[in-house]
């Protein structure tokens, strides 16, 4: 599903490694990945997942990401380094991601009289508090996994560069401003597709 975030990270890497490969769109949104065919490969009913030629899946973008850049200069080479990725990659989907994509969701996905917008305040205090400990340990480094640009860092990119369709203001985080443009002017980079009119025309109606 290309505006789905945990999708992205998968192009982005992808891309930048210079792998061909085939992307088949399902849109999870309107069932797409509650077919029998999906679910065949991924009981879990979630995108992304990757299918090798000889059958093999892999599913969780995060796990996937490791797969794809083993060998890489997109994971450390240092024992301790590879773990502060995964430490960051954890923190991504345990205490990001639920919160900052999760509103983002809502706001540009549900009905405007959805009553899942009342969780919002509660999803944006959460997601603040994530972009803080963001903000204070690039105070100290440029990047989040060792002193060069990895899958740490795409991670984390995926659904902090689209915050604001979630409503949050980063604005605050001029450290995170400054570490979203190294990440788009990293070699290979390439933007996540644009919203759909629908999802546009959400945002647009909503505070």
């Amino acid at each position: 599903m290309s505006m789905s975030g945990n999708c992205y990270k998968l192009r982005l890497l992808l891309e930048q490694l210079g792998r061909d490969y085939r992307w088949i769109e399902v849109d999870s949104a309107r069932g797409g990945t509650r077919t029998p065919a999906f679910l065949a490969r991924n009981p879990n009913g979630r995108v992304p997942l990757i299918e090798l030629e000889d059958g093999r899946v892999l599913v969780e973008s995060n796990a996937i990401l490791c797969w794809l850049a083993e060998g890489t200069g997109f994971v450390p080479a240092d024992a301790w380094q590879r773990a502060q990725a995964l430490s960051w990659m954890f923190f991504e989907q345990y205490s990001h991601e639920p919160y900052i994509a999760v509103a983002r969701f809502i706001r540009g996905w549900t009905p405007v009289d959805s009553p899942r917008r009342a969780d919002l305040p509660r999803l944006r205090e959460r997601g603040h508090q994530a972009l803080a400990v963001m903000e204070r340990h690039l105070q100290s480094a440029d990047w989040f996994a060792g002193a060069a640009y990895g899958i740490a860092d795409i991670a984390l990119f995926a659904y902090t560069h689209c915050a604001g369709d979630g409503g949050f203001d980063l604005s605050a985080y001029p450290r995170i401003g400054a570490w979203l443009e190294r990440v788009r002017a990293t070699p290979g980079f390439v933007p996540m597709p644009p919203l759909d009119d629908e999802a546009t025309a959400r945002l647009a109606s909503t505070d």
